[in-house]
């Protein structure tokens, strides 16, 4: 019975759906873990009051959010040096996020289960998120206008959201004169240098070019100096106002509020309010710059350089592999060399990406972008402008690195269309190339693009050759901006799967980091999910439209 069993297959058959059953429960799990720990980081968590005994017998209150519980054996922790009581089980420790970063140098501490007297959740408990040195955790105690005292007390709260309201208004107008209208004024006077330069290596600077040039900086240092008094008067708006709060050892704190993003009481905030909050955290998440070393803020320059470099790669790689594909299939004879050359197109497909990086650093960047910056840009030298990693080059590499997927999606498209539509269009009059153009083309462009979207979406997630060929941890300016060309090929970009490399591994707040990491995964899951969903879509009716004709 059982040599019959297993000669009807049954058991491979159970074996394959439990291995399927395995592999599908371990990415639900590891999706439900990026879920739960990325988009619930964005939740207002309560702020708790701890009167807590240290080993040394010392009490002292703790304030701040309960991040993460740790349960150890007993026999384990005596190991690690806790001491144990015999009727002690297992040790249990809560994370605290405590904040106040610049008072105590470090913002997470463990504490223990045990050694907590006492804990309490006051109302007026308040978190401060702040532009540099993370959360503050305290009490408000009074508002200040420079320097002097406007309200204190129950008072103090409503006075305070309206001066952080104003402020935030002044930063925003500050960010817009640095960030375009200076950063536009220093963008021109980098060029009106670099144009100086050119003219005097091609022996063409005369009194004329210089008057010229004088006369353009004049009245960009003008522009400059005004842009310069309007953002004196700003910094003094914001400078001159601060917040005084009070930390769990009664210390008082003076916070400038330049420097504050926003407060809140996440104990006294109802649902509905916890509920925008939420929302307000998500929308600065998906569309502000970060800060603190990438721990805070939000990831829209690495959005925006993954969206960009994969725009490029696809108007790059599109006409390349759909003009290989067409040529191997149309046109080369059909033979050894061509059989050859599809092995060589599927194994460029196998091969690891850091090659790609390492050929894209070698080739491209030094060779090709060296060679560029010699014959059209020799003004900018030693500096290079081409001769570094950057967006072109990424872009290229990427695109060499997705070109075996839309070959073979092109090519097994072009092989499902019958011969007797080309034998007809041929028939009826038509050249081969118009056959080809009018006819066989448009029947492969769903599987065109499905080689695509799989392109797009390998992209999406490589950060291996990318880390060598243009991606960094921060890029002051997005590739595209206002000022002439408009896209600058040339310029270092962010990526969303080096950005959780960089956060994950690289951040000196490793537990500030962790929240940041699991959403910005769930974000990039996300986009590489869609287009492979949009890529089986597209397959699918491919085939349910050509079925009949195969047939």
């Amino acid at each position: 019975m059982i040599k019959l069993w297993f000669k009807s297959g049954s058991p491979w058959i159970w074996l394959n759906a439990a291995a399927v059953s395995t592999c599908l429960i371990m990415v639900i799990a590891v999706l439900g873990l990026v879920v739960v720990r990325g988009v619930g980081h964005f939740w207002p968590s309560q702020v708790v009051q701890l009167t807590y005994q240290e080993p040394d017998g010392k009490i002292q209150t703790i304030i701040g959010e309960h991040v993460d519980t740790s349960i150890t054996p007993a026999a384990m922790a005596k190991s690690t040096g806790h001491v144990m009581a015999d009727d002690e089980d297992t040790l249990v420790q809560y994370l605290m996020k405590t904040g106040n970063r610049d008072i105590t140098g470090t913002d997470f501490r463990w504490i223990l289960e045990r050694n907590v007297k006492q804990q309490q959740i006051p109302a007026d408990m308040m978190v401060i998120e702040r532009r540099e040195w993370g959360n503050f955790y305290g009490q408000l105690v009074a508002v200040k206008e420079n320097g002097k005292l406007v309200a204190e007390g129950a008072q103090a709260w409503p006075v305070a959201q309206t001066k952080i309201d104003e402020a935030l208004d002044v930063f925003k107008e500050i960010a817009h004169l640095e960030k375009k209208e200076v950063g536009a004024i220093n963008y021109s006077l980098d060029q009106l240098r670099l144009e100086q330069k050119r003219l005097q290596l091609k022996n063409r600077w005369d009194a004329a070019a210089e008057q010229r040039i004088a006369a353009e900086k004049a009245e960009l240092e003008i522009e400059y100096k005004k842009h310069q008094a309007q953002l004196s008067e700003l910094y003094k708006k914001i400078r001159s106002d601060s917040l005084v709060a009070k930390t769990e050892n009664g210390t008082e704190l003076e916070i400038p509020l330049a420097k504050i993003v926003r407060i809140f009481q996440p104990n006294t905030m109802s649902v509905v309010e916890k509920i925008g909050h939420y929302c307000v955290k998500i929308v600065e998440f998906l569309a502000d710059d970060p800060r603190e070393a990438n721990t805070e803020g939000g990831i829209f320059p690495a959005i925006f350089g993954t969206v960009m470099m994969v725009m490029m790669m696809s108007v790059i790689v599109t006409p390349f592999g759909v003009i290989a594909a067409v040529y191997m299939r149309e046109y080369a004879k059909q033979g050894f060399i061509t059989r050859l050359i599809r092995i060589a197109v599927n194994n460029l497909a196998g091969v690891p990406s850091i090659v790609y990086g390492v050929f894209g650093l070698g080739f491209f960047v030094y060779i090709l972008g060296g060679n560029i910056d010699q014959l059209f840009f020799p003004e900018a030298s030693p500096a290079p402008v081409y001769g570094t990693p950057g967006l072109l080059w990424a872009s290229i590499t990427l695109a060499l690195l997705t070109l075996p997927v839309v070959i073979v999606s092109t090519e097994e498209g072009l092989a499902r269309i019958p011969s007797s539509i080309r034998e007809g269009s041929l028939a009826l009059g038509a050249t081969k190339l118009e056959t080809l153009w009018l006819t066989v083309l448009p029947m492969a462009s769903p599987a065109m693009m499905t080689g695509l979207i799989l392109a797009v979406a390998r992209a999406a997630g490589e950060v291996a050759p990318l880390m060598l060929v243009g991606v960094v941890k921060l890029a002051p300016t997005l590739p595209l901006d206002g000022n002439y060309p408009f896209l600058h090929l040339d310029r270092k970009f962010m990526h969303l799967g080096f950005h959780i490399y960089d956060v994950g591994f690289q951040s000196p707040n490793v537990e500030a980091a962790r929240p940041l990491v699991y959403a910005t995964a769930l974000l990039l899951v996300l986009v590489i999910v869609g287009l492979n969903l949009a890529a089986i879509i597209i397959r699918n009716n491919l085939r349910e439209k050509y079925r009949a004709l195969e047939g």
